[in-house]
């Protein structure tokens, strides 16, 4: 019992460390960006950040949509990415929620290999930093959820 409960302790303080860091320390260009689709729309889709990566709305709008394949302008941007087949790849779903790593957007801004096209921004470099692509990841984690 003494060994299981010093384990569980040196656990707790393990998980503790990792809470240290401050979300606007990991979200570098974008440190307003959090974990929910609003801010995903405003601070990533919409935003041209500190770096200089591009709104990804530059590209993928209304009008340029029809070419891309994707609009994610703010009126329409989370019915077409969440439960979405991709229209360029299939068999990918766009957004799956609860399963960020088998999402075809995490994909495509990571630039994996086995995308159609190239990795996302399409003016990248700059790309979306590891930090900003994991508040995405986590936003799809916890369901990704219309807030």
């Amino acid at each position: 019992m003494r060994v299981t409960m010093r384990g569980l302790m040196i656990l707790m303080a393990l998980g503790m460390i990792g809470c240290d860091e401050k979300l606007s320390d990991l979200t570098g260009p974008t440190p307003n960006l959090q974990p929910t689709f609003s801010s995903i729309q405003h601070d990533i889709f919409e935003a041209t950040d500190s770096s200089g990566r591009a709104a990804c709305t530059q590209c993928h709008n209304a009008v340029l949509g029809r070419f891309s394949g994707l609009d994610l302008s703010s009126s329409v941007a989370y019915a077409n990415l969440v439960n979405v087949a991709s229209a360029r790849k299939a068999g990918a779903v766009r957004v799956i929620p609860g399963d960020p790593e088998n999402s075809y957007l995490i994909q495509k801004l990571e630039g994996r290999s086995g995308i159609v096209g190239v990795r996302m921004p399409f003016s990248g470099p700059p790309y979306l930093t590891s930090g900003q692509i994991t508040v995405i990841k986590r936003w799809i984690e916890i369901g990704a959820p219309n807030n």
